[in-house]
C-alpha cells in the first residue's frame, strides 16, 4: 500500500467545499494520506488552521503569496511570527516572487519575500517558495539570506538552477506539469536529479495532470505524477513513493 504526501494542495479553496469528504476519501484510497496546505494571504490563515485541526493528516503553512501582493499589509508581516508559534505551522508559505503576471508591484514582492525568509530562519521553519519567471532572483535571495531549507514548488527551471537549489538545501516540488509530454525541460531535471531532493505535489485545485486536463485537480490525481516520475527515472513507483514520503516527512517534520 502506498503512503504518499501531497506537499502542496490548497484544500481550503472554495471549489472543495461541496464534496470535501469524498475528496479526502479518494485521496486516501489512492495512497495519498497526508497533505501540506499553504495559506496565501492573511484572510485565509484561519481557514487553513481550522482545516488542519479538523482533518487528520493535514498540516498547515502560513505566509503571504506574491500574486496577492496588493492585499498584504505591513501589519500582516508583523503578525506572522506569533501566528506561526501559536498555530502548529510546519512551514512558512506560500511565499516568493512572481514576474509572470503584469501589474504586480515587484519591489513590494521583494520586500515581503525577504522578510518572510528571515522569519522562517528565526523560527527554524522550512519555506514553500513560488518562483514563476523569477528563479534566478529567488535563488539569489535564498543564498543572500542563508541558513534556510525548503521547497521550490512547481519547479520549472533549468538543470543548473536545480543544482544551485540543491546546494542551498532546497527540494523541488514536482506536480502535474511533468505529466505533459511537451514539458521537456522539467522532465530532464526529474530524470537526472538526486532522488533525495524530490517532493511530489498537486497544487490542487490548479495544475491538473495530462490525464485530467480541464478538470479540478485533487490529491488523488497525484498518482499520475508518481507514475510519470517513476517511468522517466526507470524506477518503481514504490521506490519513488518511499523516497518522496521520507523527504517530505523530514523537511516538514511530519508525524
Amino acid at each position: 500500500m502506498l503512503d504518499l504526501v501531497d506537499t502542496h494542495a490548497h484544500l481550503d479553496d472554495a471549489s472543495f467545499g461541496a464534496d470535501g469528504d469524498e475528496i479526502y476519501a479518494r485521496s486516501a484510497q489512492s495512497g495519498v494520506r497526508r497533505w501540506v496546505v499553504p495559506a496565501i494571504d492573511r484572510s485565509n490563515w484561519e481557514a487553513v488552521h481550522a482545516l488542519a485541526r479538523a482533518r487528520p493528516g493535514v498540516s498547515a503553512a502560513f505566509g503571504l503569496h506574491p500574486l496577492f501582493v496588493d492585499r498584504h499589509e505591513d501589519c500582516h508581516l508583523a503578525e506572522l511570527p506569533a501566528w506561526l508559534e501559536g498555530h502548529g505551522a510546519v512551514a512558512v508559505g506560500e511565499i516568493g516572487l512572481d514576474a509572470y503576471v503584469d501589474g504586480l508591484d515587484f519591489a513590494r514582492q521583494r520586500t515581503i519575500f525577504l522578510r518572510q525568509l528571515e522569519i522562517a530562519r528565526e523560527h527554524d521553519l522550512p519555506v514553500i517558495v513560488h518562483g514563476r519567471r523569477a528563479f534566478e532572483e529567488v535563488i539569489h535571495t535564498l543564498r543572500r539570506v542563508g541558513g534556510l531549507r525548503g521547497v521550490v514548488h512547481s519547479f520549472a527551471g533549468s538543470e543548473e538552477q536545480a543544482r544551485q537549489l540543491f546546494d542551498l538545501g532546497f527540494h523541488l516540488g514536482i506536480g502535474g506539469p511533468v505529466t505533459y509530454e511537451r514539458a521537456a525541460r522539467i522532465r530532464r531535471v526529474v530524470t537526472t536529479m538526486p532522488l533525495s531532493w524530490l517532493l511530489l505535489e498537486t497544487d490542487a485545485p490548479d495544475q491538473p495532470c495530462a490525464g485530467h486536463r480541464g478538470e479540478r485537480n485533487e490529491p488523488a490525481f497525484m498518482l499520475e505524477v508518481l507514475d510519470t516520475v517513476a517511468r522517466l527515472r526507470g524506477e518503481t513507483r514504490e521506490t519513488i513513493a518511499a523516497a518522496t514520503t521520507a523527504n517530505a516527512s523530514a523537511l516538514f517534520r511530519l508525524s
